[in-house]
């Protein structure tokens, strides 16, 4: 199976975990279908970033390249080595998923009291 074709997989099932969507082909457009909303991209490249352990260049892509899952896939699959001015970078090592603090607190009659930070 080729490299874009486990990728376009994973993207889908991405998608289908992440955003509750089956993305019906590869080249369907998901903003303009409304399966993807503007809050969704953000979301959809840190999950990208999480998923690929590559960080997308915000500078260096456009609207387009987020379109469809082909795009997607051409976009993940472009490498730090390939070019200078590369748009996802791997980061492999940098990625690392952020887990919640715990709340920390003492129970005061019956309630919990919160750690705000200010």
């Amino acid at each position: 199976m080729s490299d874009r074709r486990v990728t376009l997989e994973r993207l889908g099932a991405l998608f289908l975990q992440h955003f509750h969507v089956e993305v019906p082909s590869p080249d369907t457009d998901l903003l303009e279908t409304g399966m993807l909303d503007s809050l969704q991209l953000v979301d959809l490249l840190l999950l990208i970033e999480e998923e690929f352990g590559q960080r997308i260049s915000l500078q260096a892509i456009e609207l387009d390249d987020l379109r469809t899952l082909a795009r997607l896939a051409e976009l993940v699959g472009t490498s730090a080595a390939s070019t200078p001015d590369a748009r996802a970078v791997s980061t492999s090592s940098e990625v690392r998923p952020r887990r919640p603090e715990p709340v920390r607190g003492a129970a005061v009659g019956g309630r919990r009291e919160l750690n705000h930070r200010g």
